[in-house]
């Protein structure tokens, strides 16, 4: 890995050259198409995040704060405020049940792109400033899509120590995503945009022993909120350095120990991480290393008729990586069965399925779904290690009753680049997302139509107006 040589590297600036100079016609139309897809994603993750009860303690706090009126929407909150604490409460909506998309990794030693959600901490901070600015539909995406490619970029080359001792990357990372999505919509040039990154950075923090925890997607709203406060403090003239990613006691340093310039000098848009290596939307709200092994295990019960009574034993191996983040092997509540194998593979034996309505305190504590856990062995393969952390490979082996032995093996889940969804099928989501926080079908579907047709709004007034709340 190359560390960070000489500051006159000037890696902020070329961070901050990109986010003021690129131009929507810079982005292919396929990254355009893709970007729509994870915009509707977490519009509506952030629609059932909002009856989370993560949801009603943020609108608790937004009440707290005296805060009633405002430019920002709140997402199924039915009010709007500040954009930072718009930003905020969003942005803990759309991660509040695990369910938001994840960025994929070109390197081998990147843990699947160090985990990063990038679409939680750029899509609020850029609806809450569009709001505000009385953005297009146009520049409104163009910042979007400016924010998840400084975030993604940052996460591919700071050092994984960065992941792997603790630091939760969406918090880190995504603090610079909201700050690039809000330097451009308020039309910054490079200087402040600089000082926007850099004031970003100051507040960039989040660690991952809170998986599990509702403090997981305040992860995701506050770096939201501090990206966007960030911005605005660099509009008022506030100071900062220049050079927060690549100075001695910045970012990279502090933070990874060191970074790999060859993964972002240069790579901003080239290629857009949409294209390549890609952004994973999630089918199951559970935590996104237990995807390729839930998307097999579907696989093989259907093809084989698996039925849970039959079951006697299920082995699951994955890379030393991913025990890292799935740490919870015998959940308590809903929120740590998102981070649990077991429960995982457990729940679609017995149900067939794992959507919002699986995951929930009281299908945790079930007699059967306990019973079930304790026939799943949650182990580290040398062949899944061996093939490398930016896969997540996970091989299952079911031992049934009768004797009979099943196997697969999957690196990548449903929704990947390999296996993707159409915008059907993520409409399809999105409706279900909706109708599970009370949403009409009919305005659902004006929703998921605005989105489709984004470049053709003149302002997000329409896409606010249905947006506000479910009613």
């Amino acid at each position: 890995m190359n560390q960070n040589r000489a500051i006159d590297i000037e890696l902020t600036k070329y961070v901050a050259e990109f986010v003021v100079e690129t131009k929507l016609s810079d982005l292919s139309a396929e990254v355009v198409e893709l970007g729509k897809k994870s915009i509707l994603d977490g519009f509506g993750l952030a629609l059932s995040g909002s009856v989370a009860k993560s949801g009603e303690l943020v609108r608790q706090h937004l009440d707290d704060l005296g805060l009633a009126d405002g430019a920002a929407t709140v997402i199924g909150g039915g009010r709007k405020v500040a954009p930072r604490f718009a930003a905020f409460a969003n942005g803990v909506g759309i991660h509040a049940d695990d369910y938001d998309d994840t960025q994929l990794a070109v390197a081998k030693d990147r843990v699947y792109g160090l985990l990063t959600h990038p679409t939680a901490p750029a899509l609020p901070a850029a609806f809450a400033i569009g709001e505000l600015v009385k953005s297009s539909g146009t520049d409104f995406m163009l910042a979007y899509h400016l924010g998840v490619e400084v975030e993604c970029k940052i996460a591919e080359a700071i050092a994984p120590r960065h992941y792997q001792t603790g630091f939760h990357a969406t918090a880190t990372c995504g603090t610079f995503a909201a700050a690039a999505a809000s330097a451009r919509l308020m039309g910054f040039d490079v200087a402040t945009t600089q000082r926007a990154l850099s004031i970003a950075g100051s507040q960039s923090a989040g660690l991952r022993e809170n998986f599990g925890t509702m403090t997981k997607p305040f992860h995701a709203g506050r770096s939201s909120e501090s990206g966007v406060a960030a911005a605005q403090f660099a509009s008022y003239g506030w100071t900062a350095t220049p050079r927060i990613l690549e100075a001695p006691r910045g970012f990279f340093a502090a933070a990874g120990g060191g970074y790999d310039q060859t993964a972002i000098l240069d790579k901003l848009g080239a290629p857009w991480t949409f294209a390549n290596p890609g952004v994973s939307i999630k089918p199951h709200p559970s935590g996104s290393l237990t995807h390729p092994g839930m998307t097999e295990m579907l696989r093989l019960i259907k093809e084989h008729g698996i039925r849970a009574e039959d079951v006697s034993h299920v082995r699951v191996g994955t890379n030393s990586n991913m025990p890292n983040a799935l740490i919870h092997h015998r959940p308590k509540d809903e929120l740590q069965a998102k981070f649990s194998m077991e429960f995982c593979m457990a729940i679609l034996l017995i149900e067939g399925r794992a959507g919002l309505n699986e995951f929930t305190d009281a299908t945790v504590e079930r007699e059967d779904v306990k019973a079930m856990i304790e026939k799943v062995d949650f182990v580290i393969d040398d062949e899944a290690e061996a093939a490398g952390y930016h896969l997540m490979t996970t091989l299952i082996d079911i031992e049934l009753k009768d004797g009979r032995k099943i196997s697969g093996r999957a690196d990548f889940g449903k929704g990947s680049p390999a296996f993707p969804m159409s915008y059907e099928e993520v409409a399809g989501k999105f409706r279900e997302n909706a109708e599970f926080a009370g949403m009409s079908r009919v305005k659902a579907d004006e929703i998921v139509e605005l989105v489709r047709g984004l470049e053709n709004l003149r302002s997000l007034d329409d896409l606010s107006a249905r947006l506000i709340s479910v009613a």
